[in-house]
């Protein structure tokens, strides 16, 4: 009987000093990790400030790989959910929610530094939990930036919730700890550019049949401007032929942007998706990615210059050989990224690369490697008594066709009503300074080897 009042006591006066503890406890909670990142500032914000790259750098898909995601209200911002499911205890069920962003997109860049707060819902313990990201740019030339990821949690009157903040550098510290590893990755392998200058739209783009040419030109303008305008004579030379119309201006198909030559494809607009070649009627098709059963069967030597090249039979990728070194296909089918540059075609390259880059950021998926950015010459230079005038005038639409589901239906920069700059305006990419080499500003690792569309 003694021994079961001592037991007892024992227990109440654990009981006790717990409840002491655990009031004297705080009751709140809060940790933070920080991580440089060679990367302008506008595209780590960016990346914080919408869930469709979050999946790729997370810390939850390392604990459990059969994670699900779902996204869920706006794409970009406040009001952005990311909810997720898990068999894995570790990892649970929950959902983040973008609370609030300061500054905006469009003054984040002047600022230097900003704030991103997420609401957490899910299994750990307390009240009013979030993420805080902090940015500022950092380092002697400000190249870097500064990311500081912060967990707080209230615990109010709940000691056993008092009692967790005991293990606080268990789950939330080890995922903001490895998510921001992981994000280090990512950025690397997005073109480092600076893209607050460009007003990307979402533009749905019909298929067209085109007639094109593949060339090669040494990387200036005249060279480029030399192979462009013999191709387009290769274009309407065969539009001519096989009796049908040029309905566009100049298109141009970007392949390899190399440190010394630029590879491209010129095209134009016609108005027929069926082509009379060698009497018969050859049908237009989008062009597809090869395959083991796509690619074109071994043939002896003396047949495969006649039968590879035959005018009316397919390449590997589905467009139709018509004549020379004339191509067609049925192209622009789906939703793009559209940016506009006025100015020479030096600026070009260097606003697809930020094309890019956004659409990196964002989370738009593209393949280009069937789908390759291009860009329409709306506006060229005229001819005027045998001199050309308005070649600094000209004006361009540059496009990036996107692929997958879950598109959004406009860019941020729609949503808020930014327009395009104008010839009198800024522009995206100075005109007369050239595009910083492949080498030193990387494009997707796809387009260094896409093939011709």
């Amino acid at each position: 009987m003694t021994r079961l009042l001592e037991l007892i006591v024992a227990i109440v006066i654990v009981a006790v000093l717990g409840v002491v503890v655990g009031v004297a406890m705080p009751s709140t909670g809060h940790v933070e990790r920080s991580m440089l990142i060679s990367k302008d500032l506008r595209q780590v914000y960016d990346v914080f400030s919408n869930f469709r790259r979050f999946p790729d750098y997370t810390a939850m898909r390392s604990f459990d790989p059969k994670i699900q995601f779902e996204l869920s209200g706006k794409a970009y911002g406040p009001g952005s959910k990311i909810s997720w499911t898990s068999e894995d205890k570790k990892v649970g069920n929950g959902e983040f929610e973008i609370a609030t962003i300061d500054p905006s997109f469009s003054a984040i860049s002047d600022a230097g530094k900003g704030t991103i707060v997420w609401n957490v819902t899910n299994g750990w313990r307390g009240n009013d939990k979030k993420f805080t990201i902090n940015l500022e740019r950092s380092g002697r030339s400000q190249k870097l930036v500064k990311v500081t990821w912060s967990y707080d949690v209230d615990y109010g009157f709940n000691l056993i919730s008092r009692f967790s903040n005991l293990y606080i550098h268990g789950d939330p510290d080890s995922l903001i700890q490895f998510s921001l590893a992981n994000l280090q990755n990512l950025m690397a392998s997005i073109p480092n550019i600076d893209y607050s200058k460009l007003v990307p739209t979402m533009a749905e783009q019909p298929a067209k049949p085109i007639l094109f040419v593949s060339t090669t030109a040494p990387r200036t303008l005249d060279d480029v401007d030399t192979a462009s305008d013999k191709a387009m004579g290769e274009i309407q030379a065969a539009a001519k032929k096989l009796g049908v119309n040029i309905v566009s201006p100049r298109i141009t198909f970007t392949t390899n942007w190399g440190d010394q030559n630029y590879t491209f494809d010129v095209a134009a607009e016609i108005d027929s998706t069926t082509l009379k070649i060698n009497g018969q009627d050859v049908a237009l098709t989008a062009a597809q990615r090869p395959t083991l059963d796509t690619a074109p069967a071994a043939a002896p030597a003396d047949q495969a210059a006649t039968d590879s090249a035959a005018p009316g039979s397919k390449d590997k990728l589905g467009r139709v050989i018509v004549d020379g070194d004339v191509k067609a296909v049925l192209a622009f089918g789906g939703r793009a990224l559209k940016a506009e540059w006025n100015g020479t075609g030096a600026g070009l390259p260097q606003t697809r690369m930020m094309l890019s880059a956004y659409a990196q950021t964002h989370g738009y998926k593209f393949d280009d490697v069937v789908n390759r950015p291009y860009d329409i010459q709306v506006k060229a230079p005229t001819n005027n008594h045998g001199t050309v005038s308005g070649y600094d005038e000209q004006k361009f639409e540059i496009y990036l066709p996107l692929s997958g589901d879950n598109l959004p239906a406009q860019t941020p920069e729609q949503e808020a009503g930014v327009q395009q700059p104008t010839l009198e305006e800024a522009a995206p990419a100075a005109s007369g300074t050239a595009p910083a080499p492949a080498g030193t500003a990387p494009t997707p690792a796809a387009a260094s080897t896409a093939a011709a569309q």
